[in-house]
């Protein structure tokens, strides 16, 4: 068994970059990526393949695998992949081409939503979408996404993905209401702001 690889992590430009340790599978190595960050912004992967030809950075959407960006390999086998992400979105991503197939994990375009949590008082409760809350309860309640709806969410570095389990909230200006260990997850306080995938 291999150990697992140890990536940094640093804020820039209100995206996540992750420094991969390269790591050689289906003949290619991702140096970098950023596949957190807001709309507006750009996602990166960039690292090496061989030995030519080109390498496309694609998503999975609605069943079948559309292609955000190409980029030629470089004689030396290098290459960069770019996208600016325009509407909020949580999408399985991938490297193919020049050799390369490969899963780089998962694209989530952000926007901010003004949020709040709750639980203590209301265990045993019975939800809108199903089931009772209790403690170790993960999800979200929103007003008007399907129960079932997988969101994700971040706060600082951390982030969750969660389905809706629930409806509310009921206070004017708030979109999302985390149960308990939902705002654990994220260390998510009080109420105010968070990044969402919807």
């Amino acid at each position: 068994m291999r150990p697992r690889p140890i990536a940094r992590a640093a804020v820039a430009a209100g995206a996540l970059t992750l420094t991969i340790p390269p790591v050689l599978a289906d003949a290619a190595v991702v140096k970098e990526k950023r596949l957190h960050v807001r709309v507006g912004h750009k996602v990166l992967v960039a690292g090496s393949a061989g030995p030519s030809g080109h390498v496309w950075l694609q998503v999975r959407r609605r069943g079948h695998w559309r292609s955000l960006d190409r980029d030629r390999v470089a004689a030396d086998g290098r290459f960069v992949l770019r996208e600016r992400v325009h509407r909020p979105m949580s999408l399985r991503a991938r490297i193919v081409g020049a050799g390369v197939s490969r899963s780089v994990g998962r694209l989530n375009g952000y926007r901010w939503a003004s949020a709040s949590w709750y639980g203590p008082g209301l265990y045993g409760n019975r939800l809108g979408c199903g089931g009772r809350l209790s403690p170790g309860t993960l999800g979200v309640a929103h007003k008007s996404l399907p129960c079932g709806s997988k969101v994700t969410l971040r706060k600082g570095r951390r982030s969750v993905r969660v389905r809706v389990i629930d409806r509310g909230p009921y206070v004017g200006g708030r979109e999302f209401d985390l149960t308990e260990a939902t705002a654990r997850r994220l260390q998510f306080h009080g109420h105010g702001p968070i990044l969402t995938t919807r």
